[in-house]
């Protein structure tokens, strides 16, 4: 049992089917992921077999009803499968899968009619088609009030324009979630649609393959959409009532993002402890030193802090209750945290923690988009001091 087994299980609000759950996946990332993984970084994507076989195990829908393949769980489950693919210590295998089971493919259970379902939902939970979400673009991240693409009506068809950027799973993804401004007079958030797009469709393509400084096996994509006709039976839930989609779905993105920076900065914590403890210097050790230990102490205090608030967070969503306050600590304090962590890592693995063959060199570079992506700290922040 490692440190991080032994905290969770001390505190963590799980069960035995979720107990199971984490068993099964970290079985399959230490023999299919940890130990594959570097190559993917070189290709830029995980390959699409690994998301199957993922899918196989039943870890890609275990939210979703079992009639599309899913499990029928809570918000427990996701908080489990991000915290064992942040254990991965690739960043980018964590982003690709916990995009499509826990940032994009929501948008289709919370909005999705029976029918489109039906239609989608058992080849996303079987991992046979991988989802995106596309709400993003070059001069709105944060603010989803600011988007500039366009929907607009022709016969019962609407015909999309515009341009959506920073996509994960834009390149190698297979339907995209995509948010559209429908009604242009309508002021701040009012009047977006979100509209379901499989990729092959007319006029949507891939602008470019995005180079990033971290999460490098994810495939990140810039979308262009150059009136593309998206039928009225493709409309994601309310003609203009897109943004309470995005904003509902941000709570559980939010959640999962936190999950998974806590279990990347424990993760590096772990190696760097047994580092420290075998470094030698100055006629012993590293882990000797005082302000050594007492700083890897604090991480460890700050990091189970985190893991409480994730939970924390996680059981009021469960509960139904009105969380976006907790939910917005969860990620402007875990987005921080997982930077503050790695930084010490590195910098206790002297020259080797700058070196890429060092896990923590990669994960250091991973971590700085967990600041950002999924609501920016300053934007959290505001959230909070809305409720405070």
């Amino acid at each position: 049992m490692t440190r991080q087994d032994t905290i969770t299980a001390a505190a963590g609000p799980f069960n035995e089917d979720l107990d199971m759950i984490r068993d099964q996946l970290r079985r399959f990332i230490q023999t299919e992921v940890t130990a594959k993984a570097d190559a993917w970084e070189e290709e830029g994507m995980v390959p699409r077999d690994v998301l199957r076989r993922m899918g196989e195990l039943g870890v890609l829908g275990m939210r979703y009803d079992e009639e599309y393949g899913g499990a029928g769980l809570d918000v427990m489950s996701s908080v489990v499968l991000a915290e064992e693919v942040g254990r991965s210590t690739f960043g980018g295998f964590a982003a690709t899968v916990l995009v499509h089971t826990d940032m994009a493919s929501p948008h289709l259970e919370n909005a999705g009619t029976p029918e489109q379902k039906a239609r989608w939902m058992p080849s996303i939970t079987s991992g046979k088609k991988i989802a995106a979400v596309a709400v993003t673009e070059p001069g709105a991240g944060s603010d989803v009030a600011g988007m500039r693409t366009r929907a607009v009506k022709d016969g019962s068809d609407w015909v999309l324009n515009g341009t959506k950027m920073f996509i994960t799973n834009g390149v190698h993804g297979d339907i995209f979630f995509v948010g559209a401004k429908t009604d242009p007079d309508a002021k701040g958030s009012r009047g977006i649609t979100m509209f379901a797009i499989e990729k092959g469709t007319p006029g949507f393509s891939v602008g470019r393959a995005l180079n990033k400084t971290g999460w490098l096996c994810s495939d990140t994509a810039e979308l262009i959409f150059e009136d593309v006709r998206v039928p009225a039976g493709d409309v994601l839930g309310e003609v203009n009532k897109g943004f309470y989609s995005v904003m509902k779905n941000f709570q559980n993105e939010r959640i999962v993002l936190g999950a998974m920076a806590c279990a990347e900065a424990q993760t590096a914590l772990d190696m760097t402890l047994d580092y420290v403890r075998q470094r030698k210097a100055f006629g012993g050790v590293l882990w000797d030193k005082q302000a050594i230990r007492q700083r890897l102490a604090d991480c460890q205090t700050r990091i189970e802090a985190g893991r409480q608030l994730v939970y924390h967070a996680a059981r009021q969503d469960a509960a139904g209750r009105d969380c976006v306050k907790e939910v917005s600590m969860v990620k402007a304090y875990c987005g921080e945290l997982v930077n503050s962590v790695l930084y010490d890592c590195v910098q206790f693995h002297g020259g080797m923690g700058y070196m890429r063959e060092t896990p923590v060199e990669r994960m250091s570079r991973d971590a700085r988009v967990q600041a950002i992506g999924g609501g920016a700290s300053e934007v959290m922040l505001e959230e909070v001091a809305k409720r405070m």
